[in-house]
């Protein structure tokens, strides 16, 4: 048996954060990130918590640090990231879900910069969808809205038509204030992840496309939906 999610409800097209949410790069991205906060004189544990989800600049920023570039750091980092793909892996099912979905209904929608997004994508595997926004596409990054407005914009629809798949606090947010409905795929979208329905993965997890091209998602009863903590 299966269990329709949002009450069966149906959305003009799907948004999908990238690392955490299509790929888990967590490993990648934690190996340089330490390197570099250990160069800096911060604290590992209290500061890697605070990377995902966001842009590189952005998370520097908030360091404060006196005498950097945040800007130039941040392509030093990006630098980096795109050498260091070992283990980077689709979460599971996420390929066989993608690759079941209309080709104009979905889209990427990321924090990473384009050429690191496409090297990371080419390392686990994944199909591309004809609309992917990135780091350089938007003033300002998650939480702020702009990045799943454009994405919505170029595939053609409303953002509040649309459903988000993330996994950060800050893709949570920025969906919410885009007026989407989100799903939060793992364990790790912090509070406001209680807020919506959630999934450990794509297994078990089907698309149906409706007759007039809405689609709807369904999961296999027997691990029915729950809200992530």
């Amino acid at each position: 048996m299966t269990q329709l999610l949002f009450d069966g409800r149906g959305f003009a097209a799907f948004l999908f954060d990238m690392d955490g949410t299509l790929i888990s790069s967590t490993a990648s991205a934690e190996r340089v990130w330490s390197a570099w906060a250990r160069r800096h004189g911060i604290d590992v544990a209290t500061f890697l918590p605070t990377i995902h989800g966001v842009r590189s600049v952005e998370t520097i920023r908030r360091q404060n640090i006196p005498g950097i570039d945040p800007e130039a750091e941040a392509a030093k980092i990006t630098e980096q990231e795109m050498v260091d793909v070992e283990g980077i892996v689709p979460i599971p099912g996420a390929v066989r879900f993608v690759t079941s979905l209309p080709p104009d209904r979905w889209a990427i929608v990321t924090s990473a910069p384009r050429e690191l997004a496409l090297i990371r994508l080419a390392a686990a595997g994944m199909p591309l969808p004809a609309v992917i926004v990135t780091a350089e596409d938007v003033a300002e990054g998650k939480p702020n809205p702009a990045c799943f407005q454009l994405g919505a914009k170029r595939l053609g629809q409303d953002p509040a038509a649309c459903l988000v798949f993330e996994d950060a606090p800050a893709g949570i947010l920025a969906a919410e204030a885009a007026g989407a409905e989100a799903i939060v795929i793992g364990g790790h979208g912090g509070p406001p992840a209680a807020r919506h329905p959630g999934l450990p993965s794509y297994e078990g997890v089907e698309a149906v496309v409706d007759r007039d091209g809405l689609i709807s998602v369904s999961r296999a009863a027997a691990s029915a939906s729950r809200r992530c903590a």
